[in-house]
């Protein structure tokens, strides 16, 4: 059975895990609006997914409710 000799200082447990920090996210340029989205989603701002529409966007018309 394996049994450790000495124990693991801070400093090389530490060392060990420096590669287990997470990675930024990635973003890409909407090609309909120009907004950042994460690739491979639909985009939040237009609803547009590889170059076609895939959700429709409901117009805000609060304004001219508030107004009346």
């Amino acid at each position: 059975m394996a049994v450790p000799k000495s124990k693991v200082t801070r400093s090389k447990r530490n060392m060990r895990r420096a590669h287990d920090k997470l990675g930024a996210a990635a973003y890409i340029e909407c090609s309909n609006c120009g907004e950042l989205s994460r690739p491979h989603h639909v985009c939040a701002a237009c609803g547009h997914y590889a170059g076609r529409e895939v959700i429709a966007q409901v117009e805000d018309d609060f304004d001219d409710e508030e107004a009346a």
